[in-house]
Protein backbone atom coordinates (compact mmCIF):
# COMPACT_ATOMS: atom_id res chain seq x y z
CA UNK A 1 0.00 0.00 0.00
CA UNK A 2 3.00 2.30 0.46
CA UNK A 3 2.89 3.74 -3.06
CA UNK A 4 -0.91 3.81 -3.12
CA UNK A 5 -1.74 5.99 -0.12
CA UNK A 6 -1.83 9.74 0.52
CA UNK A 7 -2.10 11.54 3.85
CA UNK A 8 -4.42 14.57 3.61
CA UNK A 9 -4.31 17.31 6.24
CA UNK A 10 -6.72 20.25 6.52
CA UNK A 11 -5.38 23.36 8.24
CA UNK A 12 -6.20 26.86 9.41
CA UNK A 13 -3.48 28.75 11.34
CA UNK A 14 -1.66 25.64 12.55
CA UNK A 15 1.96 26.81 12.48
CA UNK A 16 2.54 25.34 15.96
CA UNK A 17 1.37 21.87 14.88
CA UNK A 18 1.96 21.44 11.19
CA UNK A 19 5.66 20.47 11.21
CA UNK A 20 5.25 17.59 13.68
CA UNK A 21 2.07 16.50 11.88
CA UNK A 22 3.69 16.36 8.42
CA UNK A 23 6.82 14.65 9.75
CA UNK A 24 4.64 11.96 11.33
CA UNK A 25 2.74 11.56 8.03
CA UNK A 26 6.03 10.84 6.27
CA UNK A 27 6.30 7.70 8.41
CA UNK A 28 3.49 6.31 6.29
CA UNK A 29 4.04 7.84 2.85
CA UNK A 30 5.89 10.60 1.03
CA UNK A 31 2.60 11.66 -0.55
CA UNK A 32 1.27 14.33 1.81
CA UNK A 33 -1.34 16.94 0.88
CA UNK A 34 -2.17 20.00 2.97
CA UNK A 35 -5.38 21.83 2.12
CA UNK A 36 -5.22 25.14 3.95
CA UNK A 37 -8.17 27.42 4.65
CA UNK A 38 -6.33 30.72 4.05
CA UNK A 39 -4.11 30.71 7.12
CA UNK A 40 -2.68 34.07 8.19
CA UNK A 41 0.34 32.55 9.91
CA UNK A 42 3.25 30.43 8.61
CA UNK A 43 1.31 27.16 8.21
CA UNK A 44 1.58 26.91 4.44
CA UNK A 45 5.21 28.04 4.31
CA UNK A 46 6.23 25.37 6.80
CA UNK A 47 4.25 22.64 5.03
CA UNK A 48 5.67 23.61 1.65
CA UNK A 49 9.24 23.66 2.97
CA UNK A 50 8.79 20.15 4.37
CA UNK A 51 7.75 18.85 0.95
CA UNK A 52 3.98 18.60 1.30
CA UNK A 53 1.75 19.57 -1.62
CA UNK A 54 -0.17 22.64 -0.46
CA UNK A 55 -3.56 23.77 -1.79
CA UNK A 56 -5.94 26.52 -0.75
CA UNK A 57 -9.61 26.34 0.20
CA UNK A 58 -12.05 29.07 1.34
CA UNK A 59 -11.97 29.53 5.15
CA UNK A 60 -14.53 27.92 7.43
CA UNK A 61 -14.98 27.68 11.20
CA UNK A 62 -14.96 23.89 10.92
CA UNK A 63 -13.14 21.42 8.74
CA UNK A 64 -15.87 19.33 7.08
CA UNK A 65 -16.48 21.61 4.05
CA UNK A 66 -12.84 21.06 3.01
CA UNK A 67 -12.61 17.30 3.68
CA UNK A 68 -13.86 16.07 0.32
CA UNK A 69 -11.84 18.69 -1.55
CA UNK A 70 -8.66 17.51 0.15
CA UNK A 71 -9.39 13.86 -0.57
CA UNK A 72 -10.07 14.59 -4.23
CA UNK A 73 -6.66 16.22 -4.57
CA UNK A 74 -5.01 12.86 -3.93
CA UNK A 75 -4.15 10.57 -6.84
CA UNK A 76 -3.89 7.31 -4.89
CA UNK A 77 -6.62 4.78 -4.14
CA UNK A 78 -6.18 5.11 -0.39
CA UNK A 79 -6.24 8.24 1.77
CA UNK A 80 -5.40 8.72 5.43
CA UNK A 81 -7.17 11.67 7.09
CA UNK A 82 -5.06 13.50 9.64
CA UNK A 83 -5.74 16.69 11.59
CA UNK A 84 -2.93 19.10 12.36
CA UNK A 85 -3.02 18.27 16.08
CA UNK A 86 -2.73 14.53 15.39
CA UNK A 87 0.31 12.32 14.87
CA UNK A 88 0.89 8.98 13.14
CA UNK A 89 3.14 6.62 15.09
CA UNK A 90 5.64 4.12 13.68
CA UNK A 91 3.43 1.28 14.94
CA UNK A 92 0.33 2.65 13.20
CA UNK A 93 2.24 3.24 9.96
CA UNK A 94 3.52 -0.36 9.95
CA UNK A 95 0.03 -1.70 10.60
CA UNK A 96 -1.49 0.29 7.74
CA UNK A 97 1.24 -0.72 5.30
CA UNK A 98 0.67 -4.39 6.14
CA UNK A 99 -3.08 -4.33 5.46
CA UNK A 100 -4.46 -6.73 2.87
CA UNK A 101 -7.25 -4.41 1.78
CA UNK A 102 -10.22 -6.61 2.70
CA UNK A 103 -12.13 -3.62 4.13
CA UNK A 104 -13.01 -0.47 2.18
CA UNK A 105 -12.45 1.83 5.17
CA UNK A 106 -11.09 1.63 8.68
CA UNK A 107 -11.75 3.22 12.04
CA UNK A 108 -8.71 4.21 14.07
CA UNK A 109 -8.76 4.95 17.79
CA UNK A 110 -7.42 8.26 19.05
CA UNK A 111 -5.19 8.56 22.10
CA UNK A 112 -6.43 11.93 23.35
CA UNK A 113 -3.67 13.85 25.14
CA UNK A 114 -4.67 16.84 27.28
CA UNK A 115 -2.15 19.69 27.49
CA UNK A 116 0.61 17.64 25.80
CA UNK A 117 1.07 15.34 28.78
CA UNK A 118 -2.02 13.52 30.14
CA UNK A 119 -3.69 10.64 28.28
CA UNK A 120 -7.41 10.69 29.01
CA UNK A 121 -8.35 7.02 29.32
CA UNK A 122 -11.79 7.60 30.84
CA UNK A 123 -14.77 9.94 30.57
CA UNK A 124 -15.67 8.69 27.09
CA UNK A 125 -12.32 9.73 25.61
CA UNK A 126 -11.03 6.26 24.83
CA UNK A 127 -10.99 4.57 22.37
CA UNK A 128 -12.66 7.44 20.43
CA UNK A 129 -12.78 5.57 17.08
CA UNK A 130 -12.80 7.72 13.94
CA UNK A 131 -13.01 6.79 10.25
CA UNK A 132 -9.63 7.90 8.96
CA UNK A 133 -8.39 5.36 6.40
CA UNK A 134 -10.50 5.24 3.24
CA UNK A 135 -10.40 3.57 -0.15
CA UNK A 136 -11.54 6.43 -2.40
CA UNK A 137 -13.27 4.06 -4.81
CA UNK A 138 -15.96 3.49 -2.19
CA UNK A 139 -16.28 7.04 -0.83
CA UNK A 140 -19.69 8.47 -1.69
CA UNK A 141 -19.79 11.79 0.18
CA UNK A 142 -18.59 13.76 3.18
CA UNK A 143 -21.49 15.98 4.34
CA UNK A 144 -20.55 19.61 4.91
CA UNK A 145 -21.87 19.61 8.47
CA UNK A 146 -19.83 20.01 11.62
CA UNK A 147 -18.74 16.67 13.13
CA UNK A 148 -20.23 14.76 10.18
CA UNK A 149 -18.96 11.32 9.12
CA UNK A 150 -18.13 10.23 5.57
CA UNK A 151 -20.55 8.05 3.65
CA UNK A 152 -18.70 4.97 2.38
CA UNK A 153 -19.91 1.71 0.89
CA UNK A 154 -18.43 -1.68 1.67
CA UNK A 155 -17.09 -3.24 4.87
CA UNK A 156 -15.50 -1.29 7.71
CA UNK A 157 -12.50 -2.55 9.66
CA UNK A 158 -10.71 -1.48 12.84
CA UNK A 159 -7.01 -0.89 13.37
CA UNK A 160 -5.22 -1.80 16.60
CA UNK A 161 -2.79 1.10 16.90
CA UNK A 162 -4.04 4.61 17.68
CA UNK A 163 -3.47 8.10 16.36
CA UNK A 164 -1.93 10.44 18.94
CA UNK A 165 -4.25 13.44 19.38
CA UNK A 166 -3.04 16.56 21.24
CA UNK A 167 -6.57 17.88 21.42
CA UNK A 168 -6.48 20.55 24.15
CA UNK A 169 -3.36 22.60 24.56
CA UNK A 170 -4.65 24.83 27.34
CA UNK A 171 -7.86 26.17 28.87
CA UNK A 172 -7.77 29.40 26.88
CA UNK A 173 -7.72 27.60 23.53
CA UNK A 174 -10.46 25.27 24.76
CA UNK A 175 -12.77 28.20 25.48
CA UNK A 176 -11.99 29.83 22.14
CA UNK A 177 -12.96 26.64 20.28
CA UNK A 178 -16.12 26.29 22.35
CA UNK A 179 -17.30 29.76 21.36
CA UNK A 180 -16.96 28.83 17.69
CA UNK A 181 -18.19 25.23 17.69
CA UNK A 182 -21.10 25.61 20.09
CA UNK A 183 -22.34 28.65 18.18
CA UNK A 184 -22.44 26.47 15.05
CA UNK A 185 -24.18 23.65 16.94
CA UNK A 186 -26.77 26.09 18.29
CA UNK A 187 -27.46 27.31 14.75
CA UNK A 188 -28.31 23.75 13.71
CA UNK A 189 -30.60 23.33 16.72
CA UNK A 190 -32.21 26.68 16.02
CA UNK A 191 -32.96 25.70 12.42
CA UNK A 192 -34.44 22.45 13.73
CA UNK A 193 -36.70 24.51 16.05
CA UNK A 194 -35.34 22.94 19.23
CA UNK A 195 -36.42 24.42 22.54
CA UNK A 196 -34.21 25.95 25.25
CA UNK A 197 -35.18 26.88 28.82
CA UNK A 198 -33.81 27.10 32.35
CA UNK A 199 -34.66 23.45 33.20
CA UNK A 200 -32.95 22.33 29.98
CA UNK A 201 -29.79 24.27 30.91
CA UNK A 202 -29.52 22.39 34.21
CA UNK A 203 -30.45 19.05 32.67
CA UNK A 204 -27.85 19.33 29.91
CA UNK A 205 -25.13 20.40 32.33
CA UNK A 206 -25.67 17.72 34.96
CA UNK A 207 -26.38 14.95 32.42
CA UNK A 208 -23.09 15.60 30.63
CA UNK A 209 -21.20 15.95 33.90
CA UNK A 210 -22.59 12.61 35.08
CA UNK A 211 -21.81 10.94 31.75
CA UNK A 212 -18.21 12.12 31.72
CA UNK A 213 -17.24 12.22 35.39
CA UNK A 214 -19.24 9.40 37.00
CA UNK A 215 -20.51 6.95 34.37
CA UNK A 216 -17.39 7.35 32.24
CA UNK A 217 -15.16 7.45 35.36
CA UNK A 218 -13.41 10.63 34.24
CA UNK A 219 -12.29 11.15 37.83
CA UNK A 220 -9.86 8.25 37.39
CA UNK A 221 -7.75 10.52 35.17
CA UNK A 222 -7.14 12.78 38.15
CA UNK A 223 -7.40 16.55 38.15
CA UNK A 224 -7.21 16.79 34.36
CA UNK A 225 -10.01 14.26 33.98
CA UNK A 226 -12.18 16.22 36.39
CA UNK A 227 -11.41 19.49 34.61
CA UNK A 228 -12.26 17.96 31.25
CA UNK A 229 -15.53 16.50 32.56
CA UNK A 230 -16.63 19.85 33.98
CA UNK A 231 -15.57 21.60 30.81
CA UNK A 232 -17.59 19.26 28.58
CA UNK A 233 -20.66 19.87 30.74
CA UNK A 234 -20.05 23.62 30.43
CA UNK A 235 -19.61 23.29 26.67
CA UNK A 236 -22.89 21.39 26.28
CA UNK A 237 -24.71 24.05 28.30
CA UNK A 238 -23.23 26.91 26.26
CA UNK A 239 -24.86 25.42 23.15
CA UNK A 240 -28.30 25.74 24.74
CA UNK A 241 -27.58 29.20 26.12
CA UNK A 242 -26.79 30.30 22.57
CA UNK A 243 -29.93 28.54 21.36
CA UNK A 244 -32.04 30.35 23.95
CA UNK A 245 -30.72 33.70 22.76
CA UNK A 246 -31.36 32.85 19.10
CA UNK A 247 -34.89 31.63 19.80
CA UNK A 248 -35.67 34.91 21.57
CA UNK A 249 -34.62 36.85 18.47
CA UNK A 250 -37.43 35.35 16.40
Amino acid sequence: MQNNITVVINTRNEEKNIESCVVSAFLLTKKVIVVDMESTDKTTAIADKLGANVYSFPPSNYVEPARLHAINKSKTDWVMILDADERITKELAREILSLNGKSTHYKISRKNIFGQYTWLKHGGWWPDHQIRLINKKYLQDWPKRIHSSPKISGDMGYLKNPIIHYFHGDLESMVEKTIVFENIESDLLHKARRHASTPIFFRKYFAELYRRLIKGAGFLDGTVGIIESIYQAYSKTITYLYLYEKNRSL
